[in-house]
């Protein structure tokens, strides 16, 4: 592949091979992603224009797609504008998008009118659309200043990034360092530093632009200053005499080199005419980059073409039908350099020439700038824009345009239902920092009683955002005794969050449950599900554990596709504390199929792994690991963290020590950290699963004892099932009875797992003539609620308890269905518990290693959905992929079974 050569790329052959190879693989079927990272002026923008340089030189054979964007930190606050200019050349690909993608992505840029659309969907469309533009050849995305970029450009395109994998298409940021540290919003994707040029190739870069001859050591002593960083060696000696240049570019107090480079620019920018100084601010101030309109606004403020010459002769700015400044930095320098008199002219002539029916939201944001005092009329345009922005989906940009609305609003009134209207759109876009300030602004103006109870109800879900644990619980409480006369059924859907709150936190916050509970029954009755559970968890506290138990199945037959999502954590817990398997994944499955339908990234973040926990007790743990790794790619591009256990208790069924321990040492830590205390008592019963599974029982009973302190909801009842079962085996009996007293109260659930866990725990605890009976109900009561791993471990119980008593034959059976299934399942702890026990039998048993599944977690999740019969695109939007990777991962899946169509598949993954 030819090379550009010249000073701009001078000692960046390691940066260049690189991005050549990202070529040459993207050429060849597979996609990628990188990030050049680095500070300003280190040269990541040249590296983009060298890179489209590259594919445009390819051969006809391999003609590429170049489409560019860049992030303009005056635009920021709209939604999707960096995204659109980005994909505005492949919209003729949109055609062939599923009809709920197209739709989404239509709303999103202002297409077409809708529902406002969920970032998946969009991402999905994005997603989709790069896959179609690259099916015939090769697509290069280049994103510049992506430190600039929207908020919803951002995530839409570190969540492409991230999902990116078989189709042809490279997507190339370029993210300026900033003082701050680097931006959060691409973590995780591969990226590419940049730093300043070896000394060598800076002093030759600097020999350059010097002005004569320069004393060697002040010619080292520049570059050390610059750090070798190119555009400062270029642009900092300009204007500067030998003399001047004698004692180098530093000295005391010199600042950042951004900060200086800026300077520069404005020293440089200063010693223009004032008609071109005002040239430059108005196309500094325009974030488009529209020539013409740029002339439009500059003949209002009777500035003609001449006053372009001097700046581009002074290589400041490039003037055409796109207006392209030297460096982003040129554009701060005149932007940040200019008096706040100018700054309003200028966006007055933009606001004027702006079309108000093609560009409404750009022409009220130029006239909130320009705006001396509070104006009623720019504060209603702007408040237009908010509504526009979340019909699109922009819940951001509508927080941005409504608290610039209320910063311009002279009614009191007005001003505190905007700031309220601002708040609630940066808690609907998940960003609390600004919602005390914005409450505290709406608090000075007159609120009637409901606003003051929204006010209220946001400051604690804002709380909750940034500390999940006991801080949240008394805002939440407090939110919903507001509510109690206003409004009945948000105060009990306000309080069912306290209490959830309560129960994470829990005794982190000693009578968070206790006062959840007397707020509840303050609060009118009601039969919408989060009224009976509500009901349910108030008769928990007061009155025990089996009184709850008719509520809580009340509760979840009163369930629709509607309300599950607002009651998931209530649900599948209820479901769980029951012991009925069949509704927990009943509910977190169409609470799944909802999300993935809607596109409702904050719904399946925490769908997705409540449907894996119950997975996982069904056996399924291949299943449910491909769920989890789905959940963890959500968390990636949204920046959410999700409260979650389902990792460990599929790690500690795993049975493998190490990965197990470090897994639940993280989930300690970070209960500790965040006040979680729930994550310690989960932690503590998946400690007991694994040292059960390893036959360490002391470690388990320890475990055990540590997470039954508190009777936690649903977590109680398990822990207290590892306890029976690691006392009984340390010789502890009289503890191992009293869990098993406990676990006579779950049983009154009259719910297969309940019946089996009291069934085992009295098998091991009471009467030997009885023993054989309640080992046999256990299996058929696991069996009958399809919970593969408690079946599983009550056969090799029953198995060891044959053994013991010289019953080989009868144990083999018991003993040899346990090993099969533990091993099918990949319990592996359990299954080398059976196999030894099959040894103590006589019997001879192959040590069959329970190997990783030959398909990775999301390749197994493929298969499983086209052995089901769905289509490339279907699995693709379920998995978030697009449906040249399904086919890719498909070949790859047929390659490692040793089949040759989906039709075979299903028969190779249940096995013999």
């Amino acid at each position: 592949m030819a090379r550009r050569v010249g000073h701009q790329l001078l000692g960046r052959a390691r940066e260049v091979g690189v991005l050549e190879r990202l070529l040459r693989e993207v050429g060849g079927g597979r996609s990628r992603v990188v990030v050049l990272r680095g500070e300003a002026g280190v040269g990541k923008s040249v590296l983009l224009d060298h890179l489209a340089g590259l594919a445009g030189q390819a051969g006809p054979g391999a003609s590429w797609q170049v489409v560019r964007a860049a992030g303009v930190e005056d635009e920021a606050e709209f939604a999707y504008s960096a995204l659109q200019r980005l994909c505005a050349p492949l919209l003729s690909h949109l055609d062939r998008l599923p009809e709920v993608q197209r739709d989404a992505l239509g709303v999103a840029f202002g297409l077409s009118a809708g529902n406002p659309p969920e970032m998946l969907l969009v991402g999905m469309a994005v997603l989709g659309l790069f896959a179609e533009a690259a099916a015939r050849s090769p697509l290069l995305c280049l994103v510049d200043d992506a430190q600039w970029l929207d908020l919803m450009s951002q995530r839409i395109l570190a969540f492409v990034g991230r999902r990116l994998d078989a189709e042809s298409v490279a997507l190339v940021f370029a993210e300026r360092i900033t003082d701050g540290g680097r931006d959060e919003g691409f973590s995780g994707l591969p990226d590419l530093p940049l730093r300043g040029l070896a000394d060598a190739d800076a002093r030759a870069l600097l020999d350059g632009v010097l002005p004569g001859p320069v004393d060697a050591r002040v010619r080292d002593r520049i570059v050390a200053e610059t750090g070798g960083n190119p555009l400062a060696l270029l642009e900092l000696p300009r204007g500067l005499s030998r003399a001047e240049l004698a004692f180098g570019f530093g000295g005391p107090g010199a600042g950042p080199l951004a900060t200086r480079l800026e300077d520069g620019f404005r020293r440089r920018v200063d010693a223009l005419p004032d008609d071109t100084r005002a040239l430059l601010l108005v196309a500094a101030v325009e974030p488009v980059g529209d020539g013409p309109l740029l002339w439009r606004a500059l003949g209002l403020l009777g500035i003609g073409p001449e006053a372009a010459a001097p700046a581009e002769a002074a290589d400041l700015i490039t003037l055409g039908a796109s207006v392209r400044f030297r460096h982003p930095l040129v554009r701060s320098a005149v932007w940040r350099g200019a008096d706040a008199a100018a700054l309003r002219a200028a966006h007055a002539a933009l606001a004027e020439v702006t079309d108000a029916g093609r560009d409404p939201d750009r022409r009220a944001w130029h006239r909130a700038h320009a705006a001396v005092g509070p104006d009623e009329q720019v504060a209603a345009v702007l408040e237009g824009s908010a509504d526009r922005a979340l019909a699109r989906g922009g819940r951001a940009a509508a927080a941005s345009f409504l608290e610039r609305a209320a910063a311009l609003t002279p009614d009191p009134g007005e001003r505190a239902r905007r700031a309220l209207a601002a708040a609630a759109a940066n808690v609907a876009a998940g960003l609390p920092a600004r919602v005390p300030d914005l409450l505290a602004a709406a608090e000075l103006g007159p609120l009637d009683r409901l606003q003051q109870a929204h006010a209220g109800r946001l400051r604690a879900k804002a709380s909750s955002m940034t500390d999940s644990g006991k801080g949240a619980v008394q805002p939440l409480l407090d939110a919903a005794h507001r509510f109690r006369d206003l409004d009945p059924a948000v105060a009990r859907e306000t309080c069912l969050a306290a209490f959830d709150a309560a129960i994470w936190a829990w005794p982190h916050d000693e009578g968070g449950i206790r006062r959840a509970a007397e707020v509840a029954r303050g609060l009118a009755p009601g039969d919408e599900p989060a009224g009976v559970f509500l009901r349910a968890l108030v008769a928990r506290t007061t009155d025990g554990q089996a009184a709850a138990f008719p509520l809580l199945a009340q509760a979840l037959r009163s369930l629709t596709d509607e309300e599950e999502p607002s009651v998931l954590w209530a649900a599948t817990n209820a479901a769980a504390e029951l012991g009925d398997l069949q509704a927990w994944l009943d509910v977190s499955e169409r609470t799944v199929r909802f999300a993935r339908t809607t596109g409702t990234l904050s719904v399946l973040s925490t769908a997705l792994p409540y449907l894996a926990g119950a997975l996982g007790h069904a056996g399924r743990l291949d299943e449910a690991e491909g769920l989890l790794a789905e959940a963890a790619a959500i968390e990636q591009a949204t920046g959410a963290v999700t409260r979650t256990a389902s990792a460990a208790m599929i790690a500690a069924y795993r049975g493998r020590e190490r990965p197990a321990l470090e897994l639940l040492e993280a989930m300690e830590r970070d209960g500790r950290q965040r006040g979680l205390g729930r994550l310690l008592r989960v932690a503590a019963c998946e400690r007991a699963v694994l040292h059960n599974g390893l036959g360490n029982y002391p470690l388990a009973m320890e475990a055990a004892l540590r997470g039954g302190v508190h009777q936690d909801l649903v977590v109680h009842f398990w822990t207290c099932s590892e306890l029976v079962e690691a006392a009984t085996r340390a010789g502890e009996p009289a503890v191992a009875a009293g869990a098993c007293e406990r676990l006579a109260d779950w049983s009154r659930a009259g719910t297969p797992w309940a019946l089996g866990a009291h069934a085992v725990a009295e098998a091991l605890t009471g009467a030997p003539e009885l023993a054989e009976d309640r080992y046999r109900e256990a299996v058929d009561h696991y069996g009958r609620g399809g919970l593969g791993v408690f079946e599983t471990r009550a056969r090799l119980l029953y198995g060891e308890w044959l053994r013991r008593r010289n019953r080989r034959a009868q144990a083999r059976t018991e003993l040899r269905a346990a090993y099969e299934a533990a091993t099918r399942m990949g319990m592996e702890g359990f299954a080398e518990r059976a196999r030894r026990e099959l040894l103590a039998t006589g019997e001879t048993v192959r040590k069959r290693k329970v190997c990783a599944p030959v398909l990775t977690p999301q390749e197994a999740q493929i298969a499983r959905l086209a052995a089901a019969g769905h289509p490339n695109a279907e699995i693709g939007a379920h998995l978030f992929l697009s449906p040249r990777t399904v086919e890719w991962h498909l070949r790859k899946v047929f390659a490692k079974l040793g089949i040759s169509s989906r039709r075979e598949i299903d028969g190779v993954l249940s096995g013999p």
